[in-house]
């Protein structure tokens, strides 16, 4: 089997960052979205006739799983962030703001 081409991209940094930001985003709006379903699914269970606090335990255990994996994703979400920030900060601006008196061009 022969090893993969990747061929050059002619994407600018700066949206390679902005693309990355935004994946990120979407990330967090897809886990908020299980967050929601996790909420309605203890909702469901708390008007089930006959249900036991057993049964309820049990879900709320589900969830609670659940809930602790999204916020670890969250923590890894945020490293990335930090990252992009950092590498955003660490650049002089290209083009300043117009109500800017400060020069970055140091």
């Amino acid at each position: 089997m022969s090893m993969p081409v990747i061929k050059a991209s002619n994407t600018t940094q700066e949206q390679a960052i902005t693309d990355l930001i935004e994946s990120i985003a979407l990330e967090q709006t897809g886990l908020s979205h299980i967050i929601n379903a996790e909420g309605e699914k203890i909702q469901a269970a708390l008007v089930i006739e006959g249900v036991t606090t057993k049964d309820l335990l049990d879900v709320n255990k589900s969830v609670e799983c659940t809930v602790n994996a999204i916020s670890k994703l969250e923590l890894v979400l945020q490293s990335k962030l930090e990252i992009f920030k950092n590498e955003i900060n660490s650049k002089p601006s290209i083009t300043p703001d117009p109500g800017s008196t400060t020069n970055t061009t140091n």
